[in-house]
């Protein structure tokens, strides 16, 4: 056998070949790394902004949990989470669902049950305004899945413009959808909370891919309730534009304060629009997973019909919503003893709000509007309020170490988040990342069943919102 001695100085005799033999290996890595990786990428253009802060806050409120400070749970809308009791009578009704009905085990028609459809379709009719029928009515697995299905079929280069700040759920669905950052109008703190108007007509003008305008009526995370009037004027906006309204409803029956809830059918007209419901917060059964679009106007523009049917045939291939809560529906709404035990939970959320009102509003630098609607409650930092370098002292060191890499975030009123959560245990959603928003601010609920709690919480959270500003 011959062997052969090589000599670096024949391999490397200069240093361009040695650039040259480099940049080979270079060239062969990169080789290597494209056929180990997938061909295509798979990587939906919109992946970034699916971001539900409401949630994901949890997990960081676990760990500071897990360091034995008790937290005090206010981010998230479960009533049921929170200690509310749905009434025995309801769930004698569901009872006696289960066990003499053997139907409530099996699908059921893709859009729903006629009864239930045919049931919903009279209550909506006999308010005045758009007249529905039962196919004019779709049922989802919670509107969750309604709104995913809503804005993935929409054309990717249609925009729906949204209210600022938004509720999570929407504007993440709508920006992945289009890729891009959802499109907002104000909301007016100085004013209620109301829609910008003026501010919504300019981003149509400017955003000529708008194609829809969405409200939430009463708003998540503001507590506002539209007026009839408003919502007319955001009808005429979407008769201008030649737009569609799509109306997030799912809190329309807990209303309180003096305020009183027109649903969009009540003056839309010939606009074509659709409106979303559910009972997750109205029974409340969140685990349901039970909600529905009702279409408005399908025979006024066939671009607007083609689009509903298109959410009809996606709902077909998923052959159909949960049976049993449909079963329950029409039965649990007309009993007589519903619409007063709404009235009952609407008047202690109205007494809560006023409540947090009326310590929240005396701290200088806030600004805090009574919530008329749903069951949260917005406190906003006025500009210059929140700075660098103010802080709230952990319980203990654990919980300092958890949050001391979040607190690089730019977002001020996350910061006071964090801080919230390691030195009280009160874990809440700051306005600009959990409700893609560029106020700063917190959402919280007023769902906590004890009036004396929820009154400690509230002065805590006071308490801290001083003591933080002030540091």
């Amino acid at each position: 056998m011959i062997k052969y001695k090589i000599k670096p100085q024949r391999l490397f005799p200069g240093s361009s070949q040695f650039l040259i033999f480099f940049s080979f290996l270079v060239v062969l890595c990169a080789a290597l790394q494209y056929y180990i990786s997938m061909r295509n990428n798979i990587i939906h253009p919109g992946a970034d902004e699916l971001v539900y802060e409401i949630r994901e806050i949890v997990e960081v409120g676990n760990r500071i949990e897990k360091t034995g400070i008790p937290v005090i749970w206010e981010n998230i809308g479960d009533p049921v989470a929170k200690g509310e009791q749905v009434p025995q009578w309801i769930r004698d009704i569901v009872s006696d669902t289960v066990k003499n009905d053997n139907s409530s085990y099996g699908y059921s028609p893709t859009k729903g049950l006629l009864a239930t459809r045919e049931y919903i379709a009279y209550e909506r009719n006999i308010e005045g305004g758009a007249q529905i029928v039962p196919d004019d009515i779709l049922f989802f697995n919670g509107l969750g899945d309604a709104i995913a299905t809503i804005y993935t079929y929409l054309n990717p280069h249609s925009r729906v413009i949204g209210p600022n700040p938004a509720y999570s759920t929407h504007s993440s669905a709508e920006a992945a959808h289009a890729g891009s950052h959802h499109i907002t109008y104000r909301l007016n703190p100085a004013n209620n909370w109301y829609p910008d108007l003026n501010d919504m007509k300019e981003k149509i003008i400017q955003h000529p891919e708008i194609s829809a305008i969405l409200i939430v009526n009463p708003d998540n995370p503001t507590g506002m309730v539209y007026s009839q009037d408003v919502i007319r004027q955001v009808v005429e906006i979407a008769r201008m534009f030649d737009l569609f309204i799509i109306s997030d409803e799912i809190y329309s029956n807990l209303c309180y304060g003096g305020s009183v809830h027109k649903k969009l059918a009540s003056v839309i007209g010939d606009v074509p629009g659709l409106a979303l419901r559910g009972i997750s917060k109205e029974f409340p059964w969140p685990g349901a997973r039970c909600g529905w679009v009702e279409f408005y106007n399908t025979t006024k523009d066939p671009k607007f019909a083609r689009y509903a049917r298109t959410i009809m045939d996606a709902k077909m291939l998923e052959v159909c919503a949960t049976t049993l809560p449909q079963k329950v529906l029409p039965k649990v709404m007309g009993d007589p003893r519903y619409y007063p035990y709404l009235e009952q939970r609407c008047a202690k959320y109205w007494e809560k709000s006023k409540a947090a009102h009326a310590i929240f509003s005396k701290i200088p630098g806030l600004t805090v509007n009574p919530a008329t609607g749903a069951f949260y409650i917005t406190v906003m930092f006025n500009d210059g309020v929140l700075k660098e370098g103010q802080s709230l002292k952990p319980k203990n060191n654990q919980a300092a170490a958890i949050i001391e890499p979040l607190l690089k975030t730019d977002k001020l009123d996350k910061r006071f988040v964090y801080h919230l959560l390691a030195s009280r245990g009160i874990c809440v959603v700051p306005l600009s990342s959990g409700f893609n928003s560029d106020f700063y601010g917190f959402r919280m609920t007023l769902l906590e069943p004890d009036m004396d709690r929820f009154m400690h919480i509230t002065d805590m959270l006071a308490d801290a919102i001083r003591e933080y500003i002030n540091s």
